[in-house]
Formats: structure tokens, C-alpha cells, sequence
């Protein structure tokens, strides 16, 4: 065999990398979006997809701003530059990049400097003057030399030492891959929690501002009960109304007052929340959000979210956008790496390793050639019996790696039941906020005819009052909708993972 022939085995052991290569899952997905639906088919609308999605306007990166709200744009910009939660998640995925680093550096040879001065003094009767009984005990002179070995002397010593791990069994590449899937991991949590910021802050705003016009529409009718209860005590005063209908109007006053305090503490405890996920302490939004946004800005949200308008795009490209299934892949990636450095454990580890310095008792000697020293050669760490530790290891990441792969798709299925819920709820709030519609349209041409009635002279101003309570209440029941509406429409954009504005929205520390 030739001197080349070690060398030549050397290099081809180190291709022979071991533990199974990582084959990426399928996600399933429809075909398109009237598939994969549960419910009553009334709840599928036409949704655009692959064939429609030229012909739609594109799906709006920032997708709160579909909604028109000025305070809510700068509500979002703030919590992707303040947000704890956000920040958080930012340093763990900042936290895994260094530790891919940390792990890679295994590849490369390990160098160190070492350097000392030291004052010493050798034992008159330990091992290394042992020798001397022999030597010294023939020759006559051992005492002699015992004295002179037995004197302190300083001793100088400086070098390097370098090592390097031949990676024959994929080692520390298996460890590497593992570390990329864990920055890829902490990179989809990164993204799924920018997403639940956005949808936390655009849901407790929502929250907010419902709770705000309700009170405005309540308000209003309590003040349309007050004009009448004035009428119907007059009548009774005159005995013309019987004191039970006055009782009656009196608890229905007091009823709708009641109404007031829980709609307070809904404000204040939607105010808090927004304030926690920005990280501001209690009160400092109080001025920015407790005046009500205009009503115009959501009474129109059936026609500024509509879906069937959106193209959502291609119902494969939605599930693997989640940064949920991105993560659960990333770790079905790191499980397979994981079985691959346990794997290389079974084999032997062989490690390039050398040492070069300069040694001596003299200082003026010291870093001449003459006390230099050296050493260079491999070394051989090859197991041999552990109680079967390595093998149970390897059997215990096959066992995380099979659980890595039903996780997987655990989560692919949990995804598409959020969308298919988050589109049923979203389909049924719009048409029930349509049929509120319809009615509150129904009790404004009565009021018109009340008034018109009133104004003839055929009935009292009690009909008068009696619509526009009728108006009012059906108000509060829109707004209600709309709210919920409003609701829905968030958590669509977070089952369906609605794509950030480029790299602006992301956030790194």
C-alpha cells in the first residue's frame, strides 16, 4: 500500500456521513377554496383563487389598513417597534443565529496559545529521584546529586497547541443542519409573533372603539326614554295612562342605564390591553384613544373587507406561509439532524492534534532554538462499552423525531380548521350584519311614517318616540355586527398568515 493510501481512506470516510437525510413533508392542501369546507354550504362565498387571482386586487400586506383608521395605523407601528412580546421573540431568534455560530466553529481546528513562568522545586525523595537510588547508590554520589535536583529553579514555557476533529461520520455537520432548523424555527416564531401582535392589537382596538359607539347609541336612546317618559307622565298626571305603563317606562329608563357601567369597563380594559402590548404603562393612551373614531371609518367594513373582492392566492401557498407549519417543519428538520450526531457517537472519533513551544530553566535561553519542543500526531477515542447509553440515545431521537413528524401534522390540520372556521364566521357575521342592516332600514321608513302620521295629526308624539327607539336599537345591533365583523376579519388575516410589508415589518434586535 502506498503512503497516499491512508490519506486517500481518510477522505472518503469523511463523506460517509450518518443518520437519514431530511426529506421535506408534504403539506396538504386543496385544490382550491370549495374544498376542505365544513358547514351549510351557505357559508362557502366564491372566494378568488389561482384563476381569478390576476383579475383581484392583490391582498394588502399591511392588512389593518383595509379598515381606514388612522389611530389603528400608528396603534401597529408602535407595537412592532415597542412591543415586549415582540422584542422577546426577536432575541431568541438572534440567540439561535449565535449558537449556529457556536456550533459551526466545531468544524474548523482548534488553536491555543499557552505561555508561564513558574519557580519549582522537585521532591528529595519522590518518583523522579527514584532513578537516582540506582544510579546515584552505584556511582557513590547520590546525596550529591539529590541536592542539586532538589534546588528550586524557574522553569519557562510558552506554545501552541492545535486540534482538529476529523468529521468521518457527519458529526458536526448533522449539528450544524440542527442549528440552521433552530434559527429557522426561531425565525416562523419570530413572524407568528409579529402576526398575533398585529391581530391582539387590531381585536382589543376593535374591542374599543365598538364599546365606544355602543355607548354613543345607548346614550342616545336613554335620552329618547327620558323625552318619553316626560310625555307618559304628563298623560298620567292628566289620567290618561295608568300608573303600571309609567311604572313600566321607569324600568325600562333604568335598564338601559345599567348598561353603562360594563361598556366603561369593557373601554378600560381594552384601553389596558392595547397599553400592556405596546408596553406602556396604565393611562398613557387615554388621550388617544377615548374619543371614538368616527363612524363612517367601519360602518362600511362589508364593503371594504369583502372577500369575494381579495384573491387569498392559491390555497397551498396559504398553509405554507403559516410561520406555525414553517416552524413545525423546522423542527421535524432539526429532530432528523438530531439522529444523525447520535448516530455518529457510535463510530470512533479520530483527532489531528500537534504542539510546538520552547521550554527552559534559563531565561537567557529561553526562545532559542535549542529548547524548542514539538509534538504531532493523531488520537484515537473509540467506544467500546457504555452500557448501551449511545444506542438507547439514538433510539430515544428517533422517537423525538417521529413525534417532531406527527406534530407536523397536527399542525397542518389545526391550521386549515382555523382557516375554514375563521372563513365560516367570517361568511356568517357578514350575512347576519346584512340582515341587521335590512331591518334597521325597515325601522327608519317607520319612523318616517310616524313622523308623518304625527304631523297629520292621526297619532301622538309617543309613536314618534316609540320609532325612533326602534331606530336606535336596531343601531346598536349594527354596530354590534359590525364589531364582530370587524373581529372576524382580523382573525381571518392571521389563519391565513397575511404576508408582512417586506423586511420592515420584521423586527431584529
Amino acid at each position: 500500500m502506498s503512503k497516499a493510501s491512508p490519506l486517500i481512506l481518510l477522505l472518503m470516510l469523511a463523506g460517509c456521513a450518518t443518520g437519514p437525510a431530511f426529506v421535506k413533508p408534504d403539506t396538504p392542501a386543496p385544490a382550491d377554496w370549495s374544498q376542505w369546507r365544513s358547514g351549510d354550504s351557505s357559508l362557502h362565498p366564491p372566494l378568488a383563487g389561482a384563476s381569478a387571482a390576476s383579475a383581484a386586487p392583490a391582498w394588502p400586506p399591511s392588512w389593518w389598513t383595509m379598515l381606514r383608521d388612522p389611530v389603528l395605523d400608528e396603534l401597529e407601528r408602535r407595537a412592532v417597534a415597542a412591543s415586549p412580546d415582540l422584542r422577546t421573540a426577536a432575541l431568541h431568534f438572534a440567540q439561535a443565529r449565535v449558537q449556529r455560530g457556536v456550533t459551526a466553529a466545531q468544524a474548523g481546528p482548534q488553536v491555543n496559545g499557552t505561555a508561564g513562568a513558574t519557580r519549582q522545586r522537585q521532591s528529595e525523595v519522590g518518583a523522579s529521584t527514584r532513578m537516582l537510588d540506582v544510579i546515584g547508590g552505584a556511582a557513590g554520589n547520590r546525596d550529591q546529586l539529590v541536592s542539586l535536583l532538589s534546588e528550586p529553579f524557574n522553569l519557562y514555557q510558552a506554545g501552541f497547541d492545535a486540534s482538529w476533529e476529523l468529521d468521518l461520520w457527519g458529526r458536526v455537520r448533522h449539528a450544524i443542519e440542527a442549528a440552521d432548523a433552530d434559527v429557522a424555527t426561531q425565525a416562523a416564531l419570530l413572524e407568528q409573533a409579529r402576526m398575533t401582535l398585529a391581530s391582539d392589537v387590531a381585536r382589543h382596538y376593535i374591542e374599543l372603539r365598538t364599546a365606544q359607539r355602543q355607548q354613543d347609541v345607548l346614550s342616545r336612546d336613554i335620552a329618547a326614554q327620558q323625552e318619553r317618559l316626560s310625555l307618559l307622565q304628563a298623560r298620567a298626571n292628566a289620567g290618561a295612562l295608568a300608573e303600571l305603563d309609567l311604572a313600566r317606562q321607569h324600568g325600562d329608563l333604568e335598564a338601559s342605564r345599567a348598561q353603562i357601567p360594563p361598556l366603561l369597563a369593557q373601554q378600560a380594559a381594552s384601553i389596558g390591553q392595547i397599553e400592556l402590548l405596546l408596553g406602556e404603562h396604565p393611562g398613557a393612551l387615554n388621550a388617544l384613544l377615548a374619543k371614538a373614531a368616527p363612524e363612517a371609518d367601519v360602518a362600511d367594513v362589508a364593503d371594504v373587507a369583502a372577500l369575494p373582492a381579495l384573491a387569498l392566492g392559491l390555497p397551498s401557498e396559504v398553509a405554507q406561509r403559516r410561520p406555525d407549519i414553517q416552524a413545525a417543519e423546522a423542527k421535524l428538520r432539526a429532530a432528523t439532524a438530531n439522529i444523525g450526531v447520535a448516530k455518529a457517537d457510535l463510530y470512533p472519533s479520530i483527532k489531528l492534534g500537534g504542539h510546538f513551544g520552547f521550554e527552559s530553566t534559563a531565561d537567557s535561553k529561553f526562545g532559542s532554538w535549542g529548547s524548542r519542543t514539538w509534538t504531532v500526531g493523531p488520537s484515537l477515542d473509540l467506544p467500546i462499552f457504555d452500557h448501551g447509553r449511545r444506542l438507547r440515545v439514538v433510539q430515544l431521537r428517533e422517537l423525538q423525531q417521529q413525534e417532531a413528524a406527527v406534530a407536523y401534522q397536527r399542525t397542518v390540520m389545526a391550521a386549515w380548521h382555523e382557516i375554514d372556521d375563521a372563513l365560516n364566521g367570517y361568511a356568517a357575521e357578514s350575512e347576519q350584519l346584512s340582515s341587521l342592516k335590512a331591518r334597521d332600514l325597515n325601522n327608519r321608513e317607520s319612523l318616517k311614517l310616524a313622523l308623518a302620521r304625527y304631523e297629520g295629526g292621526t297619532v301622538d308624539y309617543t309613536a314618534v318616540l316609540d320609532g325612533q327607539r326602534g331606530v336606535l336599537q336596531s343601531q346598536r345591533d349594527v354596530t354590534a355586527s359590525e364589531g364582530r365583523l370587524l373581529q372576524r376579519f382580523a382573525a381571518l388575516n392571521k389563519a391565513i398568515a397575511a404576508p408582512p410589508k417586506g423586511e420592515a415589518a420584521r423586527t431584529s434586535p
